[in-house]
């Protein structure tokens, strides 16, 4: 143990006491074992048959997953700022895009992981349990699923939804049916449309000049098809705004902070799966649900069909957040299926809805958003009916 670690296990024994049952603060000892965990690995063990051996603990679960949401964040925040400056006629080199977005968005996250955590704190001391981890994941991934000038009171209604509802009156981390990122970002989505939907993106100006103004909105790659001008084909209508196949794959565009680059959740979702966190198969399976659907869409288009069904399917992998959703969403070990044969139906049918939203109905050009709280209803249905077939093939038939 070195010198460091002895001097900090001192400032936490000190006033341990406190905390521990029967203790003036034991209220706050949910707090005090949470500040006391971002320093030290918890040393339980299983003592009980049978005897769990994996050095993955919930806290290194959740650090990667943080690991893992890096890119798309830093390239969030560089993107934000970039049409905040470009909208403010206001220089675009990096280092000062980068230092406008932080502003823009650093309070989001801010508001997102301070509200969420006297939930969390609330439930903790009310239950008498420790304060799970997989907060510091749900604080994250909410915000980067949001428009970057969402006012912050709706970002704190949205983490109160998604925690309270979405996971403690379940019973807590682990016991949730929905994603409570994504049951956060649903309830702002239907509670507050305007500044959620509609036919146009916004994106903040954190800083004005003479003539500069407050906004911009820019038509997203999801919702080009309502402008009024006339075009040939849909591949047409999206070069037309900039909207090419390599913009919206390196993702510098309007849109949510986190959801553009699918470029960045690649980076994210190839380290989840290297460390065992996330699972190919639910991965591979939205995309191949979604390139399988959109072809047949692609087959069915003719004249008279809305003009998403004729689109490349390989747009559809790389506009709105559905690679982000893949990666960091649909991946969820609590609201997934456990087996291999249902994780790959579950991704498939997340692909195929997410198409079928996007394309059939206008109202919501994003799908993948309920394509997934849509499958997390149906994940333990499948998990059930896998372990059946299972069951089944091993009991002799009399």
């Amino acid at each position: 143990m070195g010198w460091i670690e002895k001097n900090l296990r001192k400032i936490f024994d000190a006033p341990r006491k406190h905390f521990e049952s029967g203790g003036r603060l034991e209220k706050l000892g949910p707090l005090f074992e949470a500040i006391e965990d971002v320093f030290f690995f918890p040393a339980e063990a299983t003592k009980n048959r049978p005897l769990v051996r994996d050095s993955l603990d919930l806290k290194r679960f959740m650090s990667s997953v943080l690991v893992a949401l890096i890119p798309p964040l830093l390239f969030g925040i560089y993107n934000t700022g970039y049409h905040s400056r470009l909208a403010s006629e206001m220089s675009t080199a990096f280092m000062p895009s980068f230092a406008t977005g932080l502003g823009i968005v650093l309070p989001i996250i801010l508001v997102s992981y301070a509200v969420g955590l006297f939930w969390e704190l609330l439930f903790a001391a009310i239950r008498k349990h420790p304060i799970s981890e997989g907060f510091l994941v749900t604080g994250l991934l909410f915000p980067l699923t949001l428009p970057p000038t969402i006012p912050l009171w709706q970002v704190a209604a949205g983490i109160t939804f998604g925690v309270v509802i979405g996971k403690e009156v379940f019973g807590g981390t682990g016991r949730n049916l929905f994603n409570p990122a994504l049951t956060a970002r649903a309830f702002v989505f239907f509670a507050y449309p305007a500044q959620m939907s509609g036919n146009a993106v916004w994106v903040a100006a954190k800083e004005k000049t003479a003539g500069a103004v407050d906004a911009v909105t820019s038509p997203t790659p999801l919702a080009v098809t309502e402008l009024q001008a006339p075009f040939n084909s849909i591949r047409e209508m999206l070069t037309d705004q900039g909207y090419t196949f390599a913009t919206l794959f390196w993702g510098q565009y309007p849109g949510t902070i986190g959801g553009t680059s699918a470029f960045c959740s690649l980076l994210g979702a190839g380290l989840l799966i290297l460390l065992g966190i996330a699972s190919y198969r639910t991965i591979l399976g939205a995309v191949a649900g979604l390139l399988a659907t959109g072809f047949l869409l692609n087959l069915a288009a003719s004249p008279g069909t809305l003009p998403w069904f004729s689109v490349n399917p390989f747009y559809h992998l790389v506009a709105g957040g559905f690679a982000f959703g893949a990666a960091y969403m649909a991946t969820d070990p609590v609201t997934a299926p456990g087996t291999d044969r249902a994780k790959w139906i579950y991704g498939f049918l997340i692909g195929a809805l997410t198409v079928l939203i996007r394309v059939v109905n206008p109202a919501f050009p994003e799908g993948v958003m309920l394509a997934i709280l849509f499958m997390n209803m149906f994940a333990p249905l499948l998990e059930y009916t896998e372990i059946r077939l299972r069951v089944k093939k091993r009991i002799p038939h009399v």
